[in-house]
C-alpha cells in the first residue's frame, strides 16, 4: 500500500522519472481538451439549439453567476481561468469510478502546482484590473508596518489551499482502502458516492477561494471605501 500515487513509478530513465501522478494528470489534461473541442465543434448562435448545448450555457451560466456574486463584476474576463480549476478538479475526482484510478488531487505535487497557479493569477488579475503601482500600494495598507503581514498572508493562503485539497481527498483514498480491507462488498459503495460529493464539494470550495481571492486583488479604490 502507497500513500500517494507519487510513489508508483510508471517509467524511469536515469534521474528523470515518470509517475503516476503525472501520467493521470497528462491524461486528464488531454480528456479536458479533447471534449472540450468534440463539444463546441458545433455550437449555433441561432434561436435552434441542441439539447447539449443548453446543458453547457447552463453550466456556463451557473459559473458567470457565481463569479459575479463573489465580488468580480466582469465574470467572463475569469471564467475561463476559474471554470478550468473547478472542472480538472472535479474530474479528477469523478474519475475515481474508475477501478485502479488514484486522482492526482491525492497527491502533494498537484495540489501544490494548483495553488502555485492561484498564486500566480492573483497578482496578475490585480495589476492587470489596477495597474501595477496600486496594486503594490495595496501591500502598504492600512499602514506600511503591515507589509511583512499581507506578505505573509499571500504565501499562508496558498500553502492551505494546497494543504485542504490533498488532506481531504488522500484522507478519503486512505479511508476507502482500510474499508476495503474491512467489508469489501458494503463500504466501497458507500464510500465512492461520499467521496464523488466530497470531491465536488473540494472542487467548487478551491475555485470559490480561488475567486475571493482575485476579487479582493481587483478590487479598486473606490470599491473599497464604499
Amino acid at each position: 500500500m502507497h500513500l500517494t500515487s507519487d510513489e508508483v513509478v510508471v517509467w524511469h530513465y536515469g534521474f528523470v522519472k515518470l509517475n503516476l501522478t503525472i501520467l493521470t494528470t497528462w491524461a486528464l489534461m488531454l480528456t479536458l481538451v479533447g471534449g472540450s473541442a468534440l463539444t463546441t465543434r458545433k455550437l449555433s448562435d441561432g434561436i435552434h439549439i441542441s439539447r447539449w448545448q443548453s446543458v453547457l450555457e447552463i453550466l456556463v451560466t451557473f459559473f458567470l453567476q457565481q463569479i459575479e456574486e463573489v465580488g468580480l463584476p466582469k465574470p467572463a474576463r475569469y471564467l475561463p481561468y476559474l471554470a478550468t480549476l473547478f472542472l480538472f478538479i472535479a474530474m479528477a475526482n469523478l474519475c475515481t469510478l474508475i477501478p485502479g484510478y488514484e486522482p492526482p488531487t491525492g497527491s502533494l505535487s498537484t495540489t501544490t502546482a494548483l495553488a502555485l497557479s492561484v498564486f500566480v493569477a492573483v497578482p496578475l488579475y490585480g495589476i492587470s484590473e489596477r495597474g501595477l503601482g496600486n496594486y503594490l500600494q495595496s501591500y502598504l495598507k492600512p499602514t506600511v508596518i503591515m507589509l511583512p503581514f499581507n506578505i505573509i498572508s499571500e504565501v499562508s493562503r496558498t500553502l492551505a489551499l494546497a494543504v485542504r485539497l490533498f488532506g481531504n481527498m488522500m484522507s478519503g483514498a486512505m479511508i476507502l482502502a482500510i474499508l476495503l480491507t474491512i467489508a469489501p462488498l458494503v463500504f466501497p459503495v458507500l464510500m465512492s458516492i461520499l467521496g464523488l460529493l466530497t470531491g465536488m464539494v473540494q472542487a467548487y470550495i478551491f475555485s470559490i477561494l480561488a475567486t475571493v481571492y482575485i476579487a479582493a486583488a481587483t478590487r479598486t479604490r473606490n470599491e473599497e471605501t464604499v
